[in-house]
This record gives structure tokens, C-alpha cells and sequence, in this order.
């Protein structure tokens, strides 16, 4: 122990030089080294600088070094990213008496996520001395033991490494025994004692030797064990081995009494003197003894616990064999079993920082988690390989040695999958292989990537007019395929002017639900389409929308009474005063009840009826169902009344139906009486006593039309055949042209306005918009559109003209000898254009 303490003296100034740090970069990886028992805060290597990472930005990335079972030895200072030693480190306690001794740290810093690994070899110095089990060794030597004989002795242990824990031995000056040593296969020697002089047990009955041993380091340590030598009376010859050293092979994990080795012990003396028995030397520790069997009388040694190739891979069981003479004599010999690892041990799989949940716009190669993987076995049944669960946006990159990284491999899409479980396997090259597996869950996190859509991107609405205030009409949905707030839908009006008021005033939609709601009652007169769009947004951030475009089609209501048009005779809805000649024929036109409906379709449809004053009277006049025309039924006689009052009623086709009634006084006059009517034609009716006087008017008006007439023909011909064909494609139908037939009469004939409120132009005024069960005509707009022609100058003038001459017809003559003639010219006319208007009827 003095000269221990002696080196532990020379020691104390190399602590001062103990930091040796070198770094490399191998696999973007760093190395040093460090002695051990370094001082508290002694420097290691500037990490930081090493590394590449800024010192400001250390404690905002959560710099941070982490080891699995040494994390508080070394520390690294935030300040200069400095790494320094933090408490003692002891090479012994850490890694044994193994040859390498690392401390690996990880070093993780975040934002992004990063990890680098650190290798700090933890170098030995010379801080052991030597030691032997025992204070004192004994040893029986018979006296009778010749020169050379060998006696091992129990050698000594330190725990230092390398050159620190190389040892020779040295005896004590003496005349009996020189020392030797044996080197063992791991270059350890152990020593023997070797007889020089033969002893004489009654000259020196024991001798007391003193065994020291020095390590190599420097400075030298040294240890010391007395040797207390009995020298025995008897026996001549000691039991001899084979050979002194045996050396023996097998797996681990043998099975209790497994033979180890049969040893073969022989003796040169007879009788008792040459019965042996065996037995464990007394150097051999308890430890070897509770794992290993020997069989006193044969020599067999056999398994006698679990042996395991992780605890210790060799075994040094020295054995004696002792015969049985007096005084009993000794041989020795020493067995090595060497352990063969087997792949006993399979891998472990450690998952650690975990960044979850993972957004599914992450980058591709983003780090999701580090994975370690270890194997107590050696060889290749300790090489491990690792593996990921096939068909998964992830992968395994391998970082150093056996630290892998799980990284994004693809983009991801939370629609599509939400969720996924990966399966890291771990296996071994042993074979059979070992294998070990570790689940990750890892959960997408969703990203406003998706916008509302609506089934449809536009919706047709049909709602009937006079609609209370505040009524549902429609309900719009939008799906948002994203989650939580992302997918909460909110809808509002895309806000325009309709006309001169703004769509919120029509219509409302509600923010949650969708509901379109229309403010105000419809009116299909002032309002036929109102077409608006509806945005659905989500909540997300940024948010995302889409719209869906509504058309609500106002549908007509029997809300109009048809209406009493103005006559030259009389107010509207007056009575009306026709003259009438007694001498006229049947089927005379007295007048006519002219009526409109603001209302369209069958609504607007009107039919007249003659209604009788009383039952049973006979009345010499009819009104035409659909014409309005009231004629005479037959010749006029002395037996009618000379006035009669006629009531014509005025019904649509509406349910229900809507009427209204006009009175048309009739006055029978003889032919003497026709100066009294000059009264009245100044006010503009001219009955027919009066044809007389308008003949020269007549004549010039026909003759002024006939020729128009011929010149619009001439006109037409010529320029359809001056202008290049086009071909016609009939688009959107727009309100047809219809005239009156023999059906009957649309009344609404005459020119009303109708608004279409949808975004487009201002409304245009139409002539007329049915047309019953029939093909679609060529379309004609007032405002010289001609939609079916495609442009056609030469049918637009054709057009013009025509529509001039029936309005200028239609308003100015009333008279029946016109009312004929102008029917057959425009039936001709009529008849000629449907021939040249491809398949369309134009219907007069």
C-alpha cells in the first residue's frame, strides 16, 4: 500500500495534461477523447463550432445532449458550446476492462429537428495499482519435491487496460525457489514458482516469501501478496497432468452437466500414494465454482449453471489433484473454456422524439422520429438490420452505426389517410434469425387544403309567385373534405344590384345552414329570373370558398284580371255605342272587345262570351270565343229592338279563373238615318253607311301597301341571293312570334315589357313569347336580333319590313273589306318565308 500511495503522488501532476480532444468527421459524425478522473469542467471539444450551429441559436433550437446511460458525466455549455466534463469519470466502472470505452451522446436540436451523434473515448490512465485476491498464499511442498518441480501461484489483477494493466512479477531474494511466468492467450502471464534447492523440512519446516507485482503504466503501480511456504514430510511424487494448460471451446447456454473436459491426472507412486482425487484450486473464485461441477474421483467437469456468453466469455479454472499419500501430494493444471456466442438475444428497438402529429404538407424527407437498435449478441448474430412496414410515406435512413432516423418518404393527404400505423422490425444475421418490432402511430394532422364543393355548380329554382316574406325556397350544401374547423362551411350572398336594388333586399341565405330565404313576395310580372351566387367559405386559414350559381324561375300566378283595352267609341271599361244598319248580312262585324292579362301562359289566355240579359232571349249577334269580335248572327228584321245592350264577358284560362265584362250598345238604324252617323265618325268610328266616302282612301292605302309589299319581296330575293349562305343552329329559345289564327288569339299580343333580372343587358321588349305544341320558329327581336339566322342582313331587312307592315295594318284598318284582303296578302307572305326558313314554322 506505500507504494501505491507513492504513484498516486507521481500522479497527481499529469492531471493538469489529462484533456487530450480531437475531433474527425466521419458519416457527419464527431470524435473525442477525454482521460478519465478529469477534472470537473475540464474542456472536450468545441461542439458547437464543430458542428456547424450558431451559438445564438441554441437556445431557440432546444439544444440538448442526451445519452442513454451516462447523460450528466459531460455537459455542454450554452453560452461558448463548449463540451466539458461534468462529474468524474471512471473508465473502469464505465466499460470494465474492455478494450474501447465510448461515451456516445446525441445531440438533438429542433426547427428543424436535427440529430448528431458524438463519440467521447474515454481514455485510460494508470490510477490502478496491481491487486491479488489474498493477503497471503499458502503453499504445501513436500520435501521431497526435485529440482524444477513448478508450483503455480495465483497471479494478480488490474484494472486498468493496455499497457497500464500489463504485469510483471518479482520474488523476494531466496535460495529454495526462482520465479517464472506462463502467458496466458490474452497476454496476461501468471506466476510460477520453480523449486531450485531441495527443501529439508527439518532445516526449514516453512519459508515466507513476498510476490509483488507492477503494472506498466507510468508511473508504476505495484502490489504485493506474502507467500507462506509448509514443507511437507512424505510422499515422493506428486500427481502430473497431461499438460499444464487445457483449453476448451463450447456455446453458450449449455445445459446443466454438460461435460466441460475429462481431465487425466497420472501418479508415479504405488498404492494409496497413487489414488487421486481432484478438486478446484483454492484461487478459483466462487463464481466459476457455482457454474462449473468437478468430479472428485474422475476428473470430469460439467455445467453446473447457466453460462452466458453476454456475462463473460471465458472462464480460468485452475484444478488440483492430490493423491492420497502422507503427506499428500499435489499437481496442478489450469483449464480455459472459451464461450461461443449464439444468437440468444434478440434486438431491441428504442423509438424517441417523436414529432407528431405530422401535417399533411409536411416536407418530404422531414424527420419524424429517431430509432436505436441493439443487440447483446456479437458477430454477425449482433449486426442488425432494420425495416419498415412496405407501402407507407415513411422510410428508415440510416444515421449512424445502429441509429436510424423515420423520415417523410412522400407527400401526404389526410382525406386519403388519416392515420398510420407503422412497424419497425429489427432482425439480426444470426441464424436462425431474431428479430424485435416497435409500433409508431402516426397521425396526420389536416391543412386547409380543400375548398367547399357543392354537388353541382348550378341549381334550378321554381317558385311561385306571391310567396309570403321570409319562405324557404332552396337549400344549398357544400362538402369540405378537411377536418375540424378547416371543413366548417359558412355561406353567404355573393352581393350585385338587380336593377336598382340590391339582391339582399330579394333574397337571404343563412350562414350555417344554407337556407335560401326570399325576403319579399315574387312577382312574376315584375320579375321573371332572378339568378344570383351563393359562396360557400370554410374556416380555415387562409380560408377557401367555391360558389354554386342559383336561377329562380318566379312562376306565374292567376294574380290579373284581364284588363278592358281603350276604343275610339268609349272609355275603358265604358260602354261602347256601334251603329248598326238594319239591311247588313249575317256575319257582319258590329265591333270588336279588345282585352289584355298581365299575367302568361294560360293565365294570360283569354276567350269572350256573350252574356244574355235574360233567359230565353233571342239576340241577333254572337262574340267570337278567342277574336273579341262581335258579328250578326243573321239579316236584321223590324222585330229587333233598335237598342240592345250586349254584355261580353272576358275570362282567362287561369285557375282559378279571372274575369272582366265589357257592355257594347247597339244601335239598329235605317239607311235614312246614316247623315246622323257623321257625328260620330269624327270621332273616329265610321260605320258602314260611311264606306262611300273613305273609297278613295281605301284604294290609295291598298295600292300604297301592295307596292311596299312587292318591293320588300324584290328586295328580300335579291339580297338572299347576293348574301353567302350561313348555316343556323337554333340556341337559347327567346319569346316566338305567333299572330292570330283560326284558334284563336293570344292577347298579349301588343308590345309588353319583360324583365329578366340575371346579370345580363337590360331587358328587351318582346311581341310576343308562346307558341303552342309546335317546333321552335326562328327567333325574332324587336330590337333587330335575329337569333335563328345568325345575322343575316337580308332576312333582318325582310324581317323589318314585314313586322312594320302588320303593325301598320293591324292599327290603322278595322274595316272588314281590308281585314279580308290583308289576311290573304299576309297568309302568302307568311307562307313564302316558312318555305325559306330551313325546318322552322313561322305561324300566322
Amino acid at each position: 500500500m506505500v507504494s501505491r500511495c507513492s504513484c498516486l503522488g507521481v500522479q497527481c501532476p499529469l492531471l493538469s495534461l489529462l484533456l487530450l480532444a480531437a475531433w474527425e468527421v466521419g458519416s457527419g459524425q464527431l470524435h473525442y477523447s477525454v482521460y478519465e478522473e478529469a477534472k470537473h469542467g475540464s474542456f472536450v471539444g468545441r461542439i458547437t463550432q464543430d458542428l456547424g450551429l450558431e451559438l445564438a441559436e441554441l437556445v431557440p433550437r432546444l439544444f440538448r445532449v442526451a445519452s442513454k446511460t451516462h447523460g450528466d458525466l459531460l455537459e455542454v455549455n450554452l453560452q461558448n458550446g463548449i463540451l466539458f466534463v461534468n462529474s468524474r469519470i471512471d473508465r473502469e466502472e464505465l466499460c470494465g476492462r474492455s478494450a474501447e470505452c465510448n461515451i456516445h451522446l446525441e445531440v438533438i436540436v429542433d426547427r428543424p429537428l436535427q440529430v448528431f451523434h458524438v463519440d467521447v473515448e474515454v481514455k485510460d490512465i494508470n490510477d490502478n495499482p496491481p491487486r491479488f485476491s489474498v493477503t497471503e498464499q499458502k503453499l504445501s511442498i513436500p520435501e521431497s519435491r526435485l529440482l524444477d518441480s513448478r508450483f503455480p501461484l495465483e497471479g494478480a489483477s488490474d484494472a486498468d487496460v493496455g499497457e497500464n494493466a500489463l504485469l510483471t512479477y518479482e520474488l523476494s531474494p531466496n535460495e529454495y525457489f526462482v520465479l517464472d511466468t506462463i502467458n496466458k492467450k490474452d497476454k496476461d502471464k501468471f506466476p510460477v514458482l520453480v523449486l531450485r534447492k531441495l527443501l529439508d523440512r527439518e532445516e526449514n519446516p516453512q519459508l515466507k516469501l513476498l510476490l509483488t507485482a507492477t503494472d506498466g503504466g507510468k508511473p508504476e503501480f505495484t502490489g504485493s501478496v506474502s507467500l507462506l511456504i509448509l514443507v511437507l514430510d512424505a510422499n515422493d511424487n506428486a500427481p502430473i497432468f497431461d499438460r499444464p494448460v487445457y483449453e476448451v471451446k463450447m456455446y453458450e447456454n449449455q445445459v446443466n452437466q454438460t461435460l466441460v473436459i475429462w481431465l487425466n491426472a497420472s501418479d508415479s507412486d504405488e498404492g494409496i500414494n497413487k489414488e487421486m482425487m481432484y478438486s478446484f484450486s483454492t484461487l478459483v473464485p466462487p463464481t466459476i465454482r457455482r457454474k462449473f461441477w468437478i468430479n472428485e474421483r474422475t476428473g470430469e467437469i460439467k455445467v453446473n449453471d447457466a453460462i452466458d456468453f453476454e456475462d463473460s466469455n471465458t472462464y480460468e479454472i485452475h484444478v488440483d489433484v492430490t493423491d492420497k499419500g502422507n503427506p499428500p501430494m499435489v499437481g496442478h493444471c489450469t483449464v480455459l473454456v472459451e464461450l461461443l456466442d449464439e444468437n440468444d438475444n434478440s434486438p431491441e428497438v428504442i423509438v424517441t422524439s417523436l414529432s407528431l402529429p405530422v401535417k399533411e404538407d409536411a416536407q418530404v424527407g422531414a424527420v419524424i422520429a429517431l430509432i436505436s437498435v441493439s443487440d447483446h449478441d456479437s458477430g454477425a448474430n449482433g449486426q442488425v438490420t432494420c425495416s419498415l412496414t412496405p407501402h407507407v410515406p415513411f422510410k428508415l435512413v440510416s444515421t449512424y452505426k445502429n441509429y436510424y432516423s423515420l423520415v417523410l418518404d412522400s407527400a401526404l393527404d389526410r382525406e386519403r389517410v388519416s392515420a398510420y400505423e407503422l412497424v419497425v422490425t429489427a432482425r439480426d444475421g444470426g441464424s436462425p434469425s431474431l428479430w424485435a418490432t416497435a409500433s409508431v402511430s402516426v397521425e396526420v394532422a389536416d391543412v386547409n387544403d380543400n375548398a367547399p364543393a357543392f354537388t353541382q355548380s348550378e341549381y334550378t329554382v321554381f317558385v311561385k309567385e306571391n310567396n309570403p316574406p321570409g319562405c324557404h325556397i332552396f337549400t344549398v350544401s357544400a362538402q369540405d373534405a378537411d377536418a375540424q374547423e378547416n371543413a366548417l362551411v359558412s355561406y353567404s350572398l355573393v352581393e350585385r344590384r338587380v336593377g336598382e336594388r340590391a339582391l339582399s333586399s330579394y333574397v337571404s341565405v343563412h350562414a350555417e345552414s344554407g337556407k335560401v330565404y326570399a325576403l319579399q313576395p315574387l312577382d312574376h310580372e315584375e320579375l321573371e329570373l332572378l339568378q344570383f351566387q351563393v359562396s360557400a367559405r370554410d374556416a380555415g386559414v387562409p380560408p377557401l370558398g367555391s360558389n354554386v350559381t342559383l336561377q329562380v324561375f318566379v312562376l306565374d300566378e292567376n294574380d290579373n284580371a284581364p284588363a278592358l283595352l281603350a276604343s275610339p267609341a268609349g272609355s275603358a271599361g265604358g260602354a261602347v255605342s256601334e251603329l248598326v244598319l238594319r239591311s247588313v248580312g249575317a256575319g257582319h262585324v258590329v265591333a270588336k272587345v279588345r282585352a289584355v292579362d298581365a299575367d302568361s301562359g294560360y293565365n294570360a289566355w283569354l276567350s269572350y262570351e256573350l252574356q244574355l240579359a235574360a233567359v230565353g232571349t233571342r239576340i241577333p249577334f254572337r262574340v267570337g270565343l278567342y277574336t273579341g269580335e262581335i258579328s250578326t248572327t243573321r239579316t236584321l228584321d223590324e222585330d229587333d229592338l233598335p237598342r240592345q245592350r250586349l254584355l261580353v264577358l272576358v275570362k282567362d284560362h287561369g285557375e282559378p279563373a279571372l274575369t272582366a265584362t265589357a257592355t257594347v250598345l247597339v244601335s239598329l238604324v235605317e239607311g235614312s238615318q246614316a247623315p246622323k252617323a257623321s257625328s260620330r265618325a269624327s270621332a273616329g268610328v265610321a260605320p258602314e253607311v260611311s264606306l262611300v266616302d273613305v273609297n278613295v282612301y281605301l284604294i290609295i292605302a291598298i295600292c300604297a301597301v301592295s307596292s311596299l309589299l312587292v318591293l320588300t319581296l324584290l328586295l328580300y330575293t335579291a339580297l338572299r341571293c347576293s348574301a353567302e349562305p350561313t348555316e343556323s343552329a337554333c340556341g337559347q329559345v327567346k319569346p316566338t312570334l305567333m299572330c292570330s289564327s283560326a284558334v284563336g288569339s293570344w292577347p298579349y299580343s301588343q308590345q309588353r315589357r319583360q324583365r329578366v333580372c340575371s346579370g345580363e343587358p337590360p331587358p328587351k321588349t318582346d311581341l310576343m313569347a308562346f307558341s303552342p305544341s309546335l317546333p321552335p320558329c326562328p327567333v325574332v327581336d324587336v330590337d333587330g336580333e335575329d337569333q335563328s339566322i345568325g345575322g343575316d342582313h337580308s332576312r333582318k331587312v325582310g324581317y323589318y319590313i314585314f313586322l312594320f307592315l302588320l303593325c301598320f295594318m293591324n292599327n290603322t284598318f278595322s274595316y272588314r273589306i281590308f281585314s279580308n284582303i290583308y289576311q290573304n296578302i299576309s297568309f302568302l307572305f307568311t307562307f313564302h318565308l316558312c318555305l325559306n326558313i330551313s325546318s322552322d314554322t313561322f305561324v300566322i
